[in-house]
């Protein structure tokens, strides 16, 4: 039975939101910016609630509104990559960026952590950031067809386009992610308890300062970038010269808390101030088989905020 469109707005915002603030967070690569466009797209829908005929299901009316809400608000705006997309390791270009932002699990999956792992190839920080490399018509046909597994003609119908255009602007994507992103699918992680096991040694070895087992956990190819500083570094040697220069805590003195972040495993990590360990960043790891191949260790007071952590332990 289809939704009546006269629900109560918070019934209405709570059923659809969370998959809402999912799919304008791929088209956007913000959580600030989704949550806007998602409550722009309920006003929409309430104000204009008349002209849905119920042709179609209220799910794929709400998305049609927040699809073109997002289009709407890319052509104002730039791409949103990270650090390693921006030129090769070890160049600090100093350049001004809108930096890719992570998004709690939480946010996305409220109550059912099922959903996350069962979307977590569409939700990784890696296909967020290659999508800010396709053009805002093509992403959005992309994660209509890819992601959402639309009809060429839904797809068409929501963007006012024929499904030849359609058909033609996601070949198009398919091969530029090609270009600029490893194929998501061939990501292999370790099973739950390796995981366990993995994520354990980090957390020990990164507070106490052992530079000799974080570089053991990490993979021959793995890359450390830390938005809103445009250096990023590669491979197990470079990362951890630059984390025994340049981290100001000494063993002992760090502090990680264990989150989750586009349904990866993530660290809140707190630093000694006035007695007390402050809130200082957020580390999002990618793992495989082979041992963690990307850490992203976010800054931004602002993406912080987001994940609702304390700020001092």
């Amino acid at each position: 039975m289809e939704t009546r469109v006269d629900e109560d707005f918070d019934v209405l915002a709570g059923r659809f939101r969370p998959e809402l603030l999912a799919h304008c967070y791929r088209m956007l690569g913000s959580v600030h910016d989704a949550e806007d466009v998602v409550q722009e797209t309920f006003l929409r829908a309430l104000r204009f609630h008349e002209a849905f005929e119920g042709r179609a299901s209220m799910r794929t009316w709400l998305y049609r509104i927040a699809t073109n809400a997002c289009l709407t608000a890319l052509n104002s705006r730039g791409r949103q990559p990270l650090p390693v997309g921006l030129g090769g390791p070890g160049e600090d270009r100093r350049a001004v960026v809108t930096w890719l932002e992570p998004i709690p699990d939480a946010m996305i999956s409220p109550g059912d952590p099922a959903t996350i792992v069962t979307d977590r190839a569409s939700i990784r920080l890696a296909f967020i950031a290659a999508l800010q490399h396709l053009p805002a018509q093509q992403r959005a046909v992309l994660i209509l067809r890819d992601v959402l597994r639309w009809r060429a003609a839904e797809v068409a119908e929501t963007l006012g386009t024929t499904t030849t255009a359609v058909n033609s602007a996601l070949r198009r994507a398919r091969a530029r992610l090609d270009e600029v992103a490893p194929d998501q699918d061939e990501i292999t992680e370790p099973t739950a308890a390796g995981q366990r096991e993995l994520l354990a040694r980090y957390a020990t070895a990164f507070e106490r300062k052992d530079m000799n087992t974080i570089a053991e956990l990490l993979s021959g190819d793995a890359i450390w970038e830390m938005p809103p500083t445009t250096l990023w570094f590669q491979g197990p040697h470079d990362i951890v010269r630059h984390l025994a220069g340049s981290c100001p805590a000494g063993p002992g003195d760090l502090r990680l808390v264990a989150t989750q972040a586009n349904g990866q495993p993530a660290f809140a990590t707190y630093l000694p101030s006035g007695g007390h360990h402050m809130l200082a960043t957020l580390q999002v790891l990618t793992l495989t088989t082979t041992g963690i191949s990307h850490i992203v260790a976010f800054s931004a007071p602002e993406i912080l905020t987001t994940f609702a952590l304390p700020q001092h332990r």
